[in-house]
């Protein structure tokens, strides 16, 4: 793709990359010591922080800037400033009329946009797909990114007015060279907006009500990856994972806050019965689709590694209780079957001895083969879960049978892949029923990392192996 003033958005002055602006964000922040599961929970806390905290305004006027994806996520927000948004080319063939995610804004040539909205610019191949995010107001002034190598991760947030400066400084020269005319857009909103300037006050309450945010999100709002980064980004199977990674998070974001919210008001005991049941399933579904999108997010990290560079070793395993985690999990995939009006029966054998496996990812990662096989069965049907020793391994084996009224699965069989497409390298798309999941190699790649082998044919369900300890 090239710019109308014939340059090429992929080819960015490295001193201009939005990797350069991280840098100097980063720069006398202290180095980071975290993995990907942990900044980005913070990297979601701050988000939270600053809409819920710190941006509830009547009238509010300001600008952000956000890279690759949009960070901010509330309405009123959007609504009222005015936004930039770095995003990957690719983002339009990724998915299906995936570019209504990211609307351009429609706002006025010069000065501020009446309805607010957002401008989206190219992202650059030395731009890297770590989030970036600048909000600017007349009292919140504040830059907030994820940076740094594996297993030294960090959240850097700045609010210092000489930071800030160079930072725009920074952004203004890269939108000279590429779109003058959103640098002049960008240069009337900011001075009418006044000098820039430090708010102690700010400050501390930010920090504060982010170690709240924190500590109230549950463990199993993300994933942690098996691996993290590396892949080509010249390469356009990479882009398009990178992409994926990104918009797994910016979906989590707001489905994590929701949960976080409604376990708050879940804690009074002043709710009617009905208006808990409610909020009980709504928090069902969040915690389904979070750990549905980290399962997304986590085949997309593993397929950028060439299985050569991530060797798999007894160490990465452990002794597995496989009969006691499906016990644990009965529960809980019967009320998410249930959301669908489905039955689950499950049949274990007595007396198995452990396997090898991550039970701590092997939990969230059968739940999705749940999801997985149980999306396409029609109303009515029942999942049976059966375990039962197979030689020096356990089958654990996925069925179903029909419902009462005989009816088929729309599009086919769960386990039938001829009426599904693959939608890049790692999802496939069921177009009758509108069901975006997993592909088939990527879910297998998946259980490989737990230990165990999975197998799946028309008619016939899904089964894994898993080893004997």
């Amino acid at each position: 793709m090239v710019n109308p003033n014939g340059s090429n958005p992929s080819k960015v002055n490295t001193e201009l990359s939005l990797a350069a602006l991280r840098r100097s964000l980063a720069d006398g922040v202290p180095a980071g010591t975290g993995d990907e599961d942990s900044v980005r929970r913070q990297w979601w806390a701050a988000l939270a922080t600053l809409q819920d905290d710190l941006l509830q305004q009547e009238g509010l006027q300001g600008v952000w800037l956000a890279a690759p994806l949009p960070a901010l996520y509330e309405p009123g927000l959007l609504q009222q400033l005015q936004g930039w948004v770095w995003a990957p080319s690719e983002l339009e063939d990724l998915l299906p009329a995936a570019s209504s995610l990211l609307p351009i804004g429609r706002g006025p040539a010069t000065g501020m946009p009446s309805g607010g909205g957002f401008q989206r610019l190219p992202l650059g191949d030395d731009d890297g797909t770590d989030p970036l995010l600048l909000v600017i107001t007349p009292k919140v002034q504040v830059a907030l990114c994820l940076d740094g190598p594996a297993k030294a991760r960090r959240l850097v947030v700045r609010f210092d007015p000489q930071v800030l400066s160079s930072a725009l400084g920074l952004i203004n020269r890269r939108l000279q060279a590429s779109d003058p005319a959103a640098a002049e857009i960008l240069r009337s909103n900011l001075q009418k907006l006044g000098s820039l300037q430090s708010d102690e006050q700010l400050v501390l309450r930010f920090w504060p009500r982010l170690a709240e945010r924190l500590a109230a999100i549950a463990p199993s709002v993300t994933l942690q990856p098996l691996v993290h980064g590396g892949g080509d980004p010249g390469k356009a199977a990479s882009s398009e994972l990178a992409l994926l990674e990104a918009l797994t998070h910016e979906v989590r974001t707001p489905l994590a806050t929701i949960r976080t919210l409604i376990r708050s008001l879940l804690k009074r005991g002043d709710m009617p019965p009905i208006v808990r049941q409610r909020l009980e399933q709504i928090d069902g579904e969040c915690s389904e689709q979070i750990d549905r999108f980290g399962l997304i997010f986590l085949a997309a990290e593993l397929q950028r590694q060439p299985s050569s560079e991530v060797p798999l070793g007894p160490d990465a395993l452990a002794r597995t209780d496989l009969s006691a985690l499906l016990g644990q999990l009965e529960e809980i995939w019967q009320k998410q079957l249930a959301r669908r009006d489905l039955q689950l029966e499950l049949e274990i054998a007595v007396d198995l001895p452990p396997v090898l496996s991550d039970p701590t990812r092997l939990e969230t990662m059968l739940g999705g083969l749940i999801d997985r096989f149980s999306r396409s069965l029609p109303s009515g049907s029942t999942v049976k879960v059966a375990l039962q020793p197979a030689g020096a391994k356990l089958k654990l084996h996925l069925s179903s049978t029909d419902s009462p009224s005989g009816g088929k699965p729309p599009g086919g069989s769960p386990t039938s892949g001829t009426s599904r497409e693959l939608v890049g390298p790692v999802l496939s798309w069921n177009p009758a029923t509108g069901s975006l999941q997993l592909s088939r190699q990527a879910t297998q790649r998946l259980f490989e990392r737990l230990g165990g082998r999975l197998t799946e044919r028309s008619g016939n369900g899904l089964t894994v192996f898993f080893p004997i300890c």
